[in-house]
């Protein structure tokens, strides 16, 4: 049996009395939201871009907790919090009904700031208007986990996907990871990715084959 609602404790120093608010034990764990930080809008985020991974690593682009994903496939962007709201409420109105269990892999924390209509330039960055979260490109969104047909689970993301901003993907659990835009398939190796796809000229790929005799 759990005990849920606000508690207030106690807090006696020697010289103050506090009473400080504190959670019950509960098997339940706290509610997350994923749409705005806890810590609130304190100070004003750049601008920023989001991050795009080089250096080999494959994290946040394959499915870990469900059966199914959506992947973004164009490039990155910043998704609003009213967007990725929408697009979680389009599956859930889609699968209604059936039983199923939706993960969220993206957060929105980063807070945007905009001024007003004709206001000159300069006097500072605006006001708060709305959180966002940066999603890089090959980046999973959701995941969904449940005993639903295969055809189900594309048809609502399908259609969450035509309410959110790029272009998205369908991915199963086991699919190849992703290093940028390129999928790391089986035979794969890191130094082929990182090997410049240019051509290089003649004189500048001579230099750096090895001498056969000595100089």
């Amino acid at each position: 049996m759990s005990i849920r609602g606000p508690l207030v404790v106690r807090c006696t120093t020697e010289h103050t009395t506090a009473w400080i608010p504190h959670r019950t034990f509960s098997s339940t764990p706290s509610r997350y939201d994923w749409l705005a930080p806890k810590r609130g809008h304190n100070q004003k985020n750049r601008k920023g871009r989001p991050r795009v991974r080089t250096g080999g690593s494959t994290k946040g682009t394959t499915v870990v907790w469900g059966d199914y994903g959506l992947r973004m496939r164009d490039h990155d962007r910043r998704i609003s919090a009213k967007q990725l709201q929408i697009g979680a409420e389009t599956i859930r109105k889609r699968l209604r009904g059936q039983r199923y269990r939706l993960y969220t892999r993206v957060c929105a924390n980063i807070g945007v700031y905009t001024s007003g209509n004709e206001v000159r330039m300069g006097k500072g960055k605006g006001s708060f208007d709305y959180w966002a979260a940066r999603v890089a490109v090959s980046r999973i969104l959701f995941e969904l986990k449940g005993d639903l047909h295969e055809q189900i689970v594309r048809d609502a993301f399908r259609l969450a996907g035509n309410k959110l901003p790029g272009l998205y993907e369908f991915v199963k659990k086991g699919d190849p990871p992703v290093m940028g835009i390129t999928k790391v398939e089986a035979g794969t190796t890191l130094e082929q990715m990182q090997r410049p796809r240019v051509k290089l000229p003649m004189d500048v790929t001579a230099g750096r084959i090895p001498a056969t005799t000595p100089p």
